[in-house]
């Protein structure tokens, strides 16, 4: 017998409880079902962005239990039980300093790969407070911008890594 004469093999959804930006939540998914696509549809929380949908574009980051993941790779099943942030659950009375970096020194132009690069820097940030140059071009090494050439993003980056110096302007971009 081929796979054709085998016929389709259902797949039985499963009940997923994760903490999404403070709140628990419960799906019932595949387990095999994205996590970006379970955040833009089921949670209507559409700041996560898919490009390429294969990790490589960073436009989905998001934290996962406090560490950089790609949710276009996250499958429903490992994410069940985790701690998920996404770019809405930064923002807490106000905006996050890694947001308002973005905005004050023009660190998007479309827009599109913005959170992912918010979220990229945010998990920098939370590792190491005082980056170098070197190290904030590797955090944000799987994240792709396709309109600034970095300019924005990096004056964004080293923004944040002033005010967290207080105020302290260190050299570089």
């Amino acid at each position: 017998m081929d796979v054709k004469e085998a016929g389709s093999f259902p797949i039985k959804k499963g009940q997923f409880r994760m903490t999404v930006n403070g709140q628990e939540r419960e799906v019932s998914a595949v387990p095999m079902a994205r996590l970006s696509d379970l955040l833009r549809k089921e949670f209507q929380l559409t700041g996560t962005k898919v490009s390429c949908g294969i990790g490589r574009c960073g436009a989905c980051s998001i934290l996962i239990d406090g560490r950089l993941a790609n949710a276009c790779m996250t499958m429903a099943y490992q994410a069940d039980g985790c701690f998920i942030t996404t770019i809405e659950g930064l923002q807490k009375e106000e905006l996050d300093i890694c947001q308002t970096a973005f905005l004050e020194e023009g660190g998007f132009q479309c827009g599109y790969c913005t959170p992912g690069m918010t979220i990229a820097l945010k998990a920098l940030f939370e590792e190491n407070p005082h980056p170098a140059d070197e190290d904030i071009e590797e955090g944000l090494a799987g994240n792709l911008c396709r309109c600034t050439g970095y300019g924005g993003i990096m004056r964004s980056a080293c923004r944040i890594r002033e005010e967290l110096s207080g105020g302290k302007r260190k050299p570089g971009f």
